[in-house]
């Protein structure tokens, strides 16, 4: 006799709390909310947690979010072995499709949210990161988002310790090492700040990824922020270098500047020659430079320093190199999201339906570009 999948009512289900950003490295993993927005949240590019009011999360609270992620899990793998082709069926809501989701990778890693985890005392997060490992033993990678400031005032010690606990990896926005562009955009931080956090990330034997924004100086600041991004980077050494291109939202306090006049915006292309600087300067041997959002004009412009620095400045160069229009056509592909690499440039099809593109919305130089594509930066963010 046939079995008949049987559908699973799961009464009053477990929940837990969702923070709204984690890195695009962390799109597989398991994400759990140890603080609420960010203490910090005045940077003049960011809308992000602007207008939001920071807490911290007791470890009990963490803790019972951690059960209800465990609890949560073991429904999902119950209610899919008996509903087998119906598992679409499960109760819907974000923390269902989450766990759904991280469940088919193991989960394998886990990224702490929200925006500076590390503010937490540290003998209370070890406690967190021990329970997690605890819960879901599959876990082989934690990570989190922290500030400069506050990793910099953490004893090598403690960072030990939370390396010991579990913690593998510390993203930290450094945005740039220009202590001209970091007071302008009021990140509450110095170069010798990054320096001294970074240092003290690698010396507890975490691995160290470093976010840097081009253009974020603007035409006024581009040489400073390029060549002291390039040598505070060589300073610390980190284990990834990852690019996000500036994109000024409405409502960011960089907005008004912007608008005013106040502050200057590099092209695209001024965005671009300034990568090259950047990278042709870096003297941090193992760094992983890595281009992975859509902000970047240029996404293989990835690689490791030095071996692959040749073939960063060559894909730069063959772009730097191109007819206007050629530029113009690659630039819409990528911020419609029709393009990945120069290659695609090739594609018949692609690149007929992007000449159609800028016919319809009349764009046929860089000032017409520029006002048409304001708006799709925006929503890339």
């Amino acid at each position: 006799m046939a079995l008949v999948p049987q559908k699973v009512e799961i009464l009053n289900p477990p929940s837990f709390e969702l923070g709204p950003i984690r890195p695009p490295s962390e799109s597989a993993s398991l994400l759990l909310r140890c603080t609420r927005n960010c203490p910090w949240a005045r940077c003049e590019f960011c809308i992000s947690y602007r207008g939001q009011k920071f807490s911290l999360r007791s470890v009990q609270e963490i803790k019972s979010d951690i059960d209800a992620m465990r609890s949560m899990a073991d429904e999902i793998r119950t209610g899919s072995w008996k509903m087998r082709s119906r598992g679409d069926e499960h109760p819907r809501g974000e923390q269902w499709m989450h766990m759904a989701f991280l469940l088919r990778h193991g989960p394998k890693t886990a990224f702490l949210q929200d925006a500076n985890s590390m503010i937490m005392k540290p003998g209370e997060l070890a406690e967190v990161l021990r329970y997690l490992k605890d819960k879901f033993p599959s876990i082989e990678r934690i990570t989190t988002y922290s500030r400069s400031h506050t990793v910099a005032r953490r004893s090598i010690e403690e960072l030990k310790e939370l390396h010991s606990a579990g913690l593998s990896r510390i993203h930290i926005g450094m945005e740039s090492g220009s202590d001209e562009v970091l007071k302008m955009i009021q990140k509450g931080v110095t170069g010798a700040d990054h320096i001294i956090a970074g240092r003290n990330v690698k010396e507890a034997g975490m691995e160290l990824s470093e976010y840097i924004m081009p253009g974020l100086g603007g035409k006024l600041l581009t040489g400073a922020h390029a060549g002291e991004t390039a040598r505070v980077l060589n300073e610390i050494r980190p284990d990834f270098i990852r690019m996000r291109t500036l994109a000024i939202p409405p409502g960011a306090p960089l907005f008004e500047k912007w608008k005013s006049g106040e502050f200057i915006k590099l092209s695209d292309d001024g965005v671009v020659e300034e990568i090259r600087i950047l990278i042709s300067r870096l003297e941090c041997d193992g760094a992983v430079v890595v281009s992975d959002h859509i902000l970047n004009l240029i996404e293989e412009v990835e690689g490791r320093i030095p071996g692959d620095r040749a073939g960063m400045l060559e894909v730069i160069d063959r772009y730097l190199s191109m007819e206007s229009r050629e530029k113009l056509i690659f630039k819409i592909g990528r911020r419609l999201g029709r393009l990945r690499n120069l290659d695609d440039l090739e594609i018949p099809s692609v690149r007929a339906e992007l000449e159609d593109f800028m016919v319809r919305l009349e764009i046929n130089d860089e000032e017409s570009y520029e006002a048409r594509m304001a708006e799709f930066m925006t929503g890339l963010i």
